[in-house]
């Protein structure tokens, strides 16, 4: 017996255009009160992570600075979806770009919403398999990443330890070694 209802959103404003994300006001009706209520979120497009596996078993990582918790951070490869791009495409294509290593074959580990209070978006996640160094990294102006390879018993070993502490790495990486463990 489900008694929690949707609230209807009313209207939506936007507050402020941030680049990469928009900030949101709006305004809810409460399904049990019938009362307008304000509410704030986040609006971006979907993103991708995916977890690039090399022929000798090792995942391709790579380091970089983050700004908003101004420290370098152990991640794999991932980013935002373009316009009329699909999340596989824009998952190989952050891959090589980020770490020069190109995607043999890839699969689908499925969706997740980032953080369902504040975003509206969903992030795609993939494995993908026989990853090869094609070529040198293609990083932007203000992106810097260097490629580290990790074998799976340090990958176990660095997300217990919370070396890899973002969390939607995380949530990746511990879905697929959780299908691994399955299959």
């Amino acid at each position: 017996m489900n008694k929690v209802l949707n609230w209807k959103r009313k209207e939506s404003k936007r507050l402020s255009n941030c680049r990469v994300f928009e900030v949101f006001e709006s305004i809810s009706i409460s399904p049990m009160t019938g009362k307008e209520h304000s509410f704030y979120y986040i609006g971006t497009a979907d993103w991708v992570n995916v977890i690039p596996v090399t022929r000798d078993n090792e995942v391709v990582m790579v380091r970089q600075f983050r700004h908003g918790s101004q420290e370098v951070s152990l991640e794999i490869p991932g980013g935002l979806v373009d316009p009329d791009e699909q999340p596989e495409l824009a998952a190989r294509r952050e891959c090589l770009e980020e770490t020069g290593y190109a995607v043999g074959s890839i699969s689908a580990l499925g969706s997740l919403n980032p953080n369902s209070a504040l975003f509206a978006n969903s992030l795609y996640t993939y494995v993908a398999e026989e990853c090869v160094l094609t070529s040198e990294i293609k990083n932007t102006n203000t992106e810097y990443t260097e490629v580290e390879l990790v074998s799976i018993p340090k990958l176990l070993e660095l997300l217990s330890n919370g070396t890899i502490n973002h969390a939607l790495v995380n949530a990746t990486l511990w879905k697929w070694l959780y299908q691994k463990r399955l299959n």
